[in-house]
């Protein structure tokens, strides 16, 4: 009988347990997010997004000004669960990027900014298949997920990416589905 009481009440204490921190899980992914601290880091989204698409022969991403657009997506066109994990990762990478480094990620060198996004990178891979499709739709992506999305379509639809960072032809001739790309030829703009 002693046997029994004892699993009855690990049984109990376990599932209590996982309960409680399924239950401030869910609260802190689906509560009200501070949308202030996202306008307030605009610089380190700026930098961020300059990580992920940098300046060479073309425009980088700080150039091409993807921050006020990564902004507008977060703010009005992401689910409240992206919207509080990006909130969350953001904290995380300036903490990290302070222990790691003792200084902040947009005083870090292009390296070491590198290895945190990398880090973060790693960290936020979802899984395969269907439950990483249910992971997303339902938990929200990840902050680097939504991160690299939300610079590449940005940049991809600026000005400047699109005629500088592509190959743009503003009226295309005829559709001709299968075109080889010649050596060090951009990516196409348009579809």
């Amino acid at each position: 009988m002693n046997r029994r009481s004892a699993l009855s009440k690990i049984l109990l204490l376990t599932g209590a347990t996982t309960l409680t921190v399924t239950s401030y899980k869910g609260y802190q992914w689906f509560k009200k997010p501070d949308l202030d601290f996202i306008i307030k880091q605009k610089y380190l989204i700026e930098a961020l997004a300059e990580t992920i698409i940098p300046k060479t022969d073309t425009p980088g991403a700080k150039e091409a000004g993807v921050a006020v657009i990564i902004l507008i997506l977060l703010k009005d066109c992401t689910s409240r669960s992206s919207q509080n994990k990006f909130i969350e990762g953001l904290k995380e990478l300036i903490n990290y990027s302070y222990s790691q480094y003792s200084k902040s990620y947009v005083d870090c060198l292009a390296e070491e900014q590198k290895n945190i996004l990398s880090h973060f990178q790693k960290k936020g891979k979802p899984f395969k298949g269907i439950i990483g499709k249910v992971q997303n739709k339902y938990l929200g992506k990840s902050f680097y997920h939504t991160l690299a999305e939300y610079t590449t379509f940005a940049y991809c639809t600026s000005e400047l990416g699109a005629t500088q960072g592509l190959s743009y032809v503003l009226i295309p001739g005829r559709y001709n589905g299968c075109i080889p790309l010649e050596k060090n030829q951009k990516g196409w703009a348009t579809k």
